[in-house]
């Protein structure tokens, strides 16, 4: 078995960021598809104990090498795509909006919005959190826009069925408190209280 957590270590390493589904490591490998799992989890294990900075994820049904968190700034520093790595909400609404309707069109999320969203857009896509899956069957063949591995990746899940239900976050907000006005009318800003 340590041959071949050699020989997958070897092989998500040249798989990149397109990482290698579970089928094809057991072709590859030629083992079981049950014992990739038990052999990814083998080679995670090794990577820690030699404090490597490199880790197995399960993305996607795919599996991956990346770098661990604890080498993340030397990674950034690296790579330093911008002088300001955080998201501005605009493009955080819009990585909402194409994360739970995927795919979806420029126009159907400026529609959401009521704003243009193509300057945060590109922002989202040239990050690699956002990239265009296909061409939409109607006039004008508009780009369908999808989230990437690499949002998986960022937001620690495996795939989009972890993504938290909408139903959820409605649940969170608890308005049974009737003396909490959330849109108060402007015709009563004047009215003293008693």
């Amino acid at each position: 078995m340590a041959t071949r957590i050699a020989e997958m270590e070897a092989l998500l390493y040249v798989a990149g960021e397109d990482g290698l589904t579970a089928d094809t490591l057991a072709d590859l490998l030629i083992i079981d598809t049950k014992i990739v799992a038990e052999a990814a989890e083998k080679l995670n294990n090794q990577l820690k104990d030699r404090q490597s900075g490199l880790r197995v994820v399960h993305v996607n049904d795919k599996y991956k090498l990346v770098t661990s968190k604890g080498v993340a700034k030397i990674v950034e520093s690296y790579f330093k795509k911008d002088a300001n790595p955080s998201l501005s909400q605009s493009a955080l609404e819009i990585l909402a909006i194409v994360a739970y309707r995927q795919p979806i069109t420029r126009i159907e999320i400026d529609e959401i919005r009521g704003v243009n969203s193509s300057g945060a857009l590109q922002t989202l896509v040239w990050r690699g959190l956002v990239k265009i899956g296909g061409k939409k069957d109607v006039p004008g063949h508009p780009n369908l826009y999808v989230t990437t591995d690499y949002f998986l990746e960022y937001f620690g899940y495996e795939s989009l069925a972890d993504l938290p239900l909408i139903e959820d976050f409605e649940d969170e907000l608890d308005f049974q408190d009737e003396n909490v006005e959330l849109f108060p009318d402007e015709t009563d800003a004047g009215k003293d209280e008693d």
